[in-house]
């Protein structure tokens, strides 16, 4: 298995490395601190800076002025966003654009695309459903009349909802099909309710009640939802390998100063076992992780479909980032809750990222399934 990255993956990781360099995680209140959002827009100045670096356009061809790369090369700038906590929506606006490009119509790509590469138009996607428990697919509705598709329903804790352009709404058809709508988020019968997240950033409530979308914004394409929804999941497990890595690092910096008995805590065989266990923890993470995203990059067959590698990375980057923040917190002592120190921020994403997309139980339980349905005997 080699994981080795090409030049042009490692240049997109090490472009975003000198973005995000200077962004400092505790630039916002503390969660802990505030009733409510922890700020009303995301990082405007890092998001024009992400925009003249081109890392907004990767997965673009150049038709659009993108450099044309895959899922990997995104998960390589995602896993340095987690790092510093970048409160910017590079996931939901690349995938998105992602899948219009390999789904949508000519007229969409054309008016949509080039604007979101330079950062001009904001996407984000509904895809948590009506609770976040049940499928996205089934919490909207999606009925044709003539050249436009009518919309209803509620799609909950929708990421940067408030602040972006437009949402990529799954819905289903009375044909059992399942669309995707790009629905502008200022738009007759499209209504926003306020929630926040565990890490203080704001979430929507996404009302549709008979709203109308042009065909034209409308994607009806077999696979559509399923590939961006992969891709989604993927790079949420990105998210949480970079959040995961520098909690570790902050770990391992603050048990070889802290002293008990005139010895560093990192020297105690207790405290080393635990930090070794999380340290297997992410890379386990990180293999299933690469496994994941070079299925969706190549598009290569498997004995099961790419959709059991998205859960198997998913499993394990939930399960193994919620190891890695408490074992970061028991090793910190009382520090680890100090609002003055980074960790109890990166517990808080770490607790969100766990249950974006679905909690480990509910991908064990589509793994299940896809075990049953292509015995691997």
């Amino acid at each position: 298995m080699d994981f080795t990255f090409t030049e042009e993956q490692q240049a997109a990781a090490e472009a975003a490395r000198g973005v995000f360099a200077g962004v400092q995680p505790d630039a916002v209140p503390s969660p802990s601190l505030v009733p409510g959002a922890v700020a009303e827009d995301f990082d405007r100045a890092l998001w024009t800076r992400l925009a003249e670096a081109d890392l907004l356009s990767l997965l673009l061809g150049a038709e659009y002025g993108g450099a044309g790369l895959d899922a990997i090369a995104l998960c390589l700038v995602l896993r340095e966003s987690a790092r510093v906590l970048a409160r910017v929506p590079v996931l939901e606006t690349s995938a998105a654009a992602a899948a219009v490009q390999a789904y949508g119509g000519e007229e969409l790509k054309s008016a949509l695309l080039p604007r979101a590469g330079r950062g001009e138009a904001v996407l984000t996607v509904a895809a948590n459903g009506r609770t976040g428990h049940d499928p996205a697919e089934l919490a909207v509705t999606a009925q044709q009349e003539g050249d436009q598709w009518l919309l209803d329903g509620v799609q909950t804790s929708v990421p940067w909802a408030h602040t972006a352009d437009f949402v990529v709404v799954p819905a289903h058809t009375t044909a059992d099909r399942t669309l995707l709508a790009v629905v502008p988020r200022s738009h007759q019968g499209v209504g926003l309710g306020e929630q926040v997240s565990t890490t203080g950033e704001r979430l929507g409530e996404l009302r549709l009640e008979s709203a109308r979308i042009p065909s034209r914004d409308v994607i009806d394409a077999d696979g559509a939802w399923e590939w961006l929804r992969e891709l989604l999941t993927t790079g949420t497990c990105a998210l949480a390998l970079g959040l995961g890595e520098r909690v570790l690092a902050m770990t391992s910096e603050y048990t070889g100063k802290r002293e008990q008995f005139g010895h560093p805590v990192a020297t105690f065989q207790a405290v080393a076992v635990q930090a070794a266990d999380r340290y297997i923890d992410l890379r386990a993470m990180e293999a299933t992780l690469w496994q994941a995203a070079w299925r969706i990059a190549s598009g290569a067959p498997g004995v099961l479909p790419a959709s059991g590698d998205v859960a198997v990375a998913k499993i394990w980057a939930s399960e193994g980032v919620r190891r890695v923040v408490q074992t970061a917190q028991h090793l910190h002592g009382g520090f680890g809750a100090d609002v003055e120190y980074p960790l109890h921020r990166y517990h808080a994403w770490a607790k969100h990222l766990e249950l974006q997309l679905g909690p480990p139980a509910a991908h064990e339980e589509a793994l299940g399934d896809l075990l049953a349905a292509h015995p691997l005997g």
